[in-house]
C-alpha cells in the first residue's frame, strides 16, 4: 500500500528537469524552518486551492526552496496544505542561486504546473526580470515569463522611458548566444569584404562579416547606389557606442551579465574566464586615482604597461569577434 502512494511522486520528481542551481535529491525538512516565497503573484495565497491540495490523499510533488534564505521558490499551496493537514515535516528540493535566479525560478515553475499566473503576474514578473537582466533577449524573457515577445519588447520599452533601465547594447538569448543590438561594424565589414571580393556570394560574405545574409544584401546594394553602406542612424549609435561601454552602470551591467551566465557560474572552465576577467577589468574612472600616485619618473613605465594591456585587451576583442563571426 505504502509502495502504491510513493511511485506517484518518484515519478513527478524525475519528470521536472533540475534547473541550473537546482539539487535533483529530495529530503525533509520541519516546516516551521520555511519562509514565504517572493511570489509572483499578486493576490497571494488562493486558499480555495490550497484546502483542495490539503484533502487530496496522494503524495505532492517536493517544493524547491532558496537554501540561502529559505523562502518558498515553488509550493506555497502545498505549504499551505501541509500546514492545514498539521504535518510537521514537508519533502523539499533545494536552489543555491542569487535572489534574482531565484524568483526567475519561481516565475518558470508557476507558469509550468500547478494555479497558473495571471497575466497581470506575469507582465509584473517580466518588468522585474528585466530590470534584473536588462542583458537578456525579449525572446528569452518572454519564455521565462510566458508572454508573447512583442508584448515583452512592449514592457521594455515602457520600463526604458519611465524607469532606470540600462541598454548595454546586445542581449542574450535562449540559446545563450550574444547578439548585439547595432551591427554597425557588421556592415563595415561586410562593406570591405564585398569590394575586395565582388563575387562572394552573400551567406560567405555574411559568415565572415557576422551579420545576416539579408543585411549583406542591404550592403551591396548601397554600395551600388554610392550610399553609405550604414544608415546615418546606425553610424551615430555606432560612433556612441565606444564612449556608451566606458560608462559605469553599462560596464556593472555587462560584468553582471557574465556573472549570472549560467554557462560561466557552473563550469569549472566557466569560474575560471570570470576569475580571469574580474582580476583585470579596469572600472570607469579607476585611473584617475592611480594616475595622480604614479611618481614622475615613473610614468612612461607605467604608461608603456598600460598599452601592452589594453592591446592584449583589443586583440582578444578581435579574436571573438571573428570567432562569432565564424560561427554565425
Amino acid at each position: 500500500m505504502t509502495e502504491k502512494t510513493e511511485q506517484p511522486a518518484v515519478r513527478q520528481a524525475s519528470a521536472v528537469e533540475a534547473l541550473p542551481g537546482e539539487t535533483a535529491d529530495t529530503q525533509w525538512l520541519p516546516v516551521r524552518l520555511l519562509l514565504p516565497a517572493d511570489s509572483p503573484r499578486q493576490v497571494g495565497e488562493d486558499v480555495e486551492h490550497t484546502t483542495m491540495l490539503a484533502r487530496l490523499d496522494e503524495r505532492l510533488p517536493p517544493i524547491i526552496v532558496h537554501r540561502s534564505t529559505m523562502r518558498v521558490i515553488d509550493g506555497t499551496h502545498r505549504l499551505g496544505a501541509a500546514l492545514l493537514r498539521g504535518d510537521e515535516m514537508i519533502e523539499v528540493r533545494f536552489f543555491d542561486g542569487t535572489d534574482q535566479e531565484a524568483f526567475v525560478l519561481a516565475v518558470r515553475t508557476n507558469i509550468a504546473h500547478g494555479l497558473p499566473l495571471s497575466q497581470p503576474d506575469r507582465i509584473r514578473a517580466a518588468e522585474r526580470i528585466i530590470a534584473a537582466y536588462p542583458e537578456w533577449s525579449d525572446r528569452a524573457i518572454a519564455s521565462a515569463a510566458g508572454l508573447g515577445t512583442r508584448l515583452v519588447a512592449s514592457v521594455r520599452r515602457k520600463l526604458a522611458d519611465t524607469a532606470d533601465v540600462v541598454d548595454i547594447g546586445a542581449r542574450t538569448g535562449r540559446d545563450g548566444r550574444i547578439r548585439p543590438l547595432d551591427n554597425a561594424a557588421g556592415r563595415l565589414k561586410a562593406s570591405e569584404i564585398i569590394q575586395a571580393r565582388p563575387g562572394a556570394s552573400l551567406r560567405e560574405v555574411a559568415r565572415e562579416a557576422g551579420v545576416s545574409p539579408t543585411t549583406v544584401r542591404d550592403v551591396r546594394n548601397r554600395i551600388q547606389r554610392g550610399e553609405d553602406p550604414v544608415p546615418q542612424l546606425r553610424r551615430q549609435r555606432a560612433g556612441s557606442r565606444r564612449e556608451v561601454l566606458a560608462e559605469g552602470p553599462v560596464l556593472a551591467a555587462l560584468l553582471q551579465g557574465l556573472q549570472t551566465d549560467p554557462a560561466l557560474r557552473f563550469t569549472e572552465s566557466g569560474r575560471d574566464v570570470l576569475r580571469w576577467i574580474f582580476s583585470r577589468v579596469v572600472k570607469s574612472n579607476e585611473r584617475v586615482d592611480i594616475a595622480d600616485k604614479v611618481p614622475p619618473h615613473c610614468t612612461y613605465i607605467v604608461a608603456d604597461v598600460a598599452r601592452a594591456c589594453a592591446d592584449e585587451w583589443l586583440r582578444l576583442a578581435n579574436e571573438l569577434d571573428q570567432r562569432r563571426a565564424d560561427t554565425a
